[in-house]
């Protein structure tokens, strides 16, 4: 794997420092690569946590294999490369990881992505919102887990494919062979997105979005169910993760399900919300206040996807004990 061009300041810098074994210059120089391979793991992986131990370990790596370096690549190819491997390595033990069987599917291991750990740079591909939005990131799991790889390198951070193959050790026509099957599954998994994933992106919500959220959390924390009704779109897309068998397509049986089980009865009506953003998508956080307690505590992040002034997709996580969304406990 060879790029056309001089030998940059960070090449030379890593090689100075494996070849006097200096892991605190080593560490410096890896560093500023890590919000960039965290996200490219966790598009592989659907999974914030996963995508950390996978950034960690790619370091790991790379550290085990510094003295290969050479700087015939550039390092942060040198990097991606190590860490699609570390992370096609994790999808190979894991059985509960096989790519998502059909249409609609839960991914029961999904997870949102902090917007406050996404790379800073905002001309970086890997920050475009159309590729880290939880309908992009939720279709890639329907590939098996090389035509992912392939996939992620060649249309998202736009490789050529040659390096794609070099990268992944396969040949250029099974990469090319593999780009076009994912890219079928993926336009069947998306047929309403836009599908060039590497021409320009807005990064920013709308005021169409941020006034939908404000009367979502109005309404929530009013317990007004026929305000959410009415912010709701009639065949609304809903599911609670990681709870299995949550997934609903009406906004009529959403809400129903949502009283059934309790919300905005007695113990589960006291509210407090805050709007916020992951995968650069509008959400509010759901703080609870229950009889006993003094202090409203995170409960639930509901992430929205808003088309046309309604909700057409709402998913919710469990915020309890996941400190990396940088949301405070209580309020």
């Amino acid at each position: 794997m060879t790029d056309a061009r001089m030998l940059g300041d960070d090449e030379a810098a890593f090689i100075a420092a494996a070849r006097s074994n200096d892991a605190a210059r080593f560490a410096l120089i890896t560093e500023r690569y890590r919000r960039e391979l965290q996200v490219h793991c966790y598009r592989m992986l659907a999974n914030y946590e996963d995508a950390q131990d996978m950034t960690q370990e790619t370091f790991l790596r790379a550290w085990s294999k510094r003295e290969s370096f050479k700087g015939h690549a550039a390092l942060r190819t040198w990097l991606y490369r190590i860490a699609t491997n570390a992370c096609l390595d994790f999808l190979d033990k894991r059985n509960d990881r096989i790519p998502v069987p059909a249409e609609g599917s839960e991914v029961h291991y999904l997870q949102p992505y902090p917007d406050r750990m996404l790379p800073e740079d905002p001309q970086e591909s890997v920050v475009a919102r159309e590729t880290i939005e939880l309908a992009f990131i939720v279709a890639v799991q329907h590939l098996p887990p090389r035509q992912r790889a392939v996939f992620i390198v060649r249309d998202v951070l736009g490789w050529p494919a040659s390096k794609a193959a070099n990268a992944l050790e396969l040949t250029v026509a099974s990469v090319t062979s593999a780009l076009q099957r994912a890219r079928v599954t993926m336009r069947e998994q998306l047929p309403d997105r836009r599908l060039d994933w590497r021409s320009q992106a807005t990064h920013e919500l709308s005021d169409d979005e941020r006034g939908v959220v404000k009367s979502y959390i109005d309404a929530h924390e009013r317990n007004d169910l026929d305000g959410l009704m009415a912010l709701l779109r009639d065949d609304l897309r809903f599911a609670m993760l990681p709870d299995p068998g949550t997934l609903i397509v009406t906004a009529e049986d959403a809400v129903d399900g949502w009283v059934s089980s309790g919300l905005f009865q007695h113990g589960y009506d006291d509210w407090r919300c805050i709007a916020t953003t992951v995968n650069r998508m509008p959400a509010a956080a759901l703080y609870l206040r229950t009889p006993d307690d003094p202090e409203y505590r995170l409960f639930t992040i509901a992430v929205l996807h808003i088309v046309e002034g309604t909700i057409a997709e709402l998913t919710g996580f469990d915020a309890t004990d996941k400190p990396w969304l940088g949301l405070p406990a209580t309020l």
